[in-house]
Formats: C-alpha cells, structure tokens, sequence
C-alpha cells in the first residue's frame, strides 16, 4: 500500500490511499465477467436490433459492461475498468502510463481516493466534497478539484471517462436514482466545460444500488453518499 501526501487550500495535509486490489480478487472478477461477456454476446444475436447488438458487443466492453455487470460485481466503476481490460485494452504502456496518472491524481485531488484496478484508475470523491448534501450543485471550493482533474483527462487524451454517482437509502429510492444521475451528469458537464471531449465521457446514476457501508448509521450513511469515476483505457 503506497501513501501519497496531498495539500489543499487551507494549508492542511491531506492523505490519499493508493491501494491496488489484490490479483486474486482481480483474478476472479475477470473471469466472472468474462463468462458474462459471452454471454452477452450470445444473447445479442436473438431479437436484438442492430443498435442494441452494437451496445452490448462493440461497446460491451469498458462503461456498458460496467453498467450491466456493476449488481454482479458490487461495483459500476470496477466493471468498466475489468471489462475494458478483457476488450484488449492492456499492457506495459497502458499500465505505466496509468501508474503515472494515478501518482499526479493523488496530488492534484486532496481529499480525494484514488485506486488503481486492473489497466485503470478508480477516483472516489466522498460525500461532501463536490456537492452539498441533497443537492446536484457542486460547491464552489470543489470546481478547482474537477478543474485540475479535467487537465489531468485532457493530458492522457486515449482514455475514456465513466462517472457515477452514488445515494444512500434514505427517501424515495426513485428520487434517490434521479439524484444520482444528475449528480453524474453534473460532474461530467463540469469536466467537459473545462477542456474534456464530451465523446470520452459517460455518465450513470447507481441510486442506492452500490453501497460500501451500512446504511444504518450516519457515518454509513455519508459514506455511501460519494461519485466515483473510472478512467480507463480504449487502447
């Protein structure tokens, strides 16, 4: 486990963790979704028109796969990094470039988690920093993080970008989806804004369909409410 020392604004050190997934659960996950992959494909051919067949086997690697596979995996942003993996996007070039950015990353975004998976780089803002609670407005002090990390995306130009955004249970669970979703997109329309090619960026509202804590404490609770974004390679 690697430690990189962060500065922000108000002078104070901040520490981001980054932690590689061990490879046997990488491992696992890939073959996982590998069988599902197929299975995709297979199921493309009967009734599916063309446009939906193109979805799920062209791009079914990488944000698709993510999206379909994320209740499989417990994660949206694992899958899209494992699944373009599997779509070939690998190697020693790919890989020391990604260690690259997720060093710069660690640096540039104070308070933010960043983890490598796979041939890709998973960032995790937690609650609080980009948006205000029950809000899709991002604060003001958070536009310099998304500035710094759209200089980072437009530097590594052959990546494609998935944000997601994530709610705990508490309310509607349809609410919770549509907070999400504008959640991701205002984040990704942020991004765009300052730099990114809207044609790298996808954007998915998870709801409070992926927690990583229990919602039945406050503390959980703020933990579920976070966005994450996978940076992955398209080779």
């Amino acid at each position: 486990m690697n430690r990189r020392k962060s500065g922000d604004p108000s002078g104070r050190r901040t520490e981001t963790v980054l932690s590689p997934v061990p490879e046997r659960s990488t491992k696992r996950i890939v073959r996982g979704l590998s069988i599902f992959t197929l299975a995709v494909a297979v199921t493309a051919g009967c009734g599916w028109s063309n446009q939906a067949r193109g979805t799920a086997v062209g791009a079914g690697t990488g944000a698709a796969v993510g999206a379909t596979v994320g209740s499989q995996t417990g994660s949206t942003v694992r899958g899209a990094i494992i699944g373009a993996t599997l779509g070939g996007a690998a190697g020693m070039i790919v890989g020391n470039q990604m260690d690259q950015q997720a060093e710069e990353l660690a640096y540039a975004l104070p308070g933010a988690h960043i983890q490598r998976i796979g041939e890709g780089i998973a960032v995790t803002f937690p609650d609080g920093l980009l948006f205000p609670f029950d809000s899709d407005q991002l604060h003001p002090e958070a536009q310099a993080n998304l500035i710094r990390f759209a200089e980072s995306l437009v530097q590594y130009p052959n990546t494609t970008v998935l944000v997601v955004g994530h709610t705990d249970s508490v309310g509607a669970a349809s609410y919770n989806q549509s907070l999400s979703e504008r959640r991701a997109r205002s984040a990704a329309d942020f991004i765009a804004a300052n730099g990114l090619a809207q044609a790298r960026l996808n954007t998915l509202g998870a709801g409070e369909n992926e927690p990583i804590a229990t919602n039945d404490t406050d503390a959980g609770r703020s933990q579920n409410r976070r966005v994450e974004v996978a940076i992955f390679s398209t080779g």
